[in-house]
């Protein structure tokens, strides 16, 4: 079974499913962008908060409580590896990309997940230098998620048998 081959009326459900989780990454993208600028400063500043120059300074941000932390991790990672694996899933059925790198991309944003929520402690309680891994991480992740959602899409409405 591929993707092409499919009923039409799978075809664009599969499709419709694909934008609207699209829209909802987006959406969560956006959100990184306004809480972050998405700068190694700014991701700083909402992990471990800003730097106080003296004692009467009211820092802009405070470190993010271990709790807030904890449940920032824990439903990041449930829902990315639900989203993830359910696009996994489906781009598994793709036949634009084969072979090593359709595993690559399968498998990269999971373990970017690991990474970017990972790294996020790194930047609370060892070093704002974490950031870097954190940003890299999560642009890799919504990289691949982003490939493997065009390349889904196309097939699904603009694929043929047809060569």
């Amino acid at each position: 079974m591929t993707l092409y081959q499919l009923e039409k009326n799978l075809k664009y459900f599969l499709s419709l499913f694909l934008i609207v989780m699209t829209i909802g990454v987006t959406i969560g993208l956006i959100y990184v962008r306004t809480t972050t600028n998405i700068s190694t400063e700014g991701t700083v500043h909402r992990y471990a908060g800003s730097e106080v120059k003296d004692e009467f300074d009211i820092p802009e941000h405070y470190p993010k409580p271990v709790s807030d932390m904890l449940m920032t991790t824990h439903n990041h990672i449930i829902s990315f590896a639900m989203i993830f694996g359910m696009i996994g899933l489906l781009f598994y059925f793709n036949t634009m990309i084969i072979g090593t790198w359709k595993f690559v991309l399968m498998a990269e944003p999971l373990i970017s997940t690991l990474i970017t929520f990972g790294s996020i402690w790194g930047i609370r309680f060892v070093a704002p230098e974490f950031a870097y891994i954190t940003i890299i991480s999560g642009i890799l992740m919504y990289l691949t998620y982003y490939i493997m959602v065009a390349a889904m899409l196309y097939e699904l409405l603009f694929y043929s048998e047809k060569r």
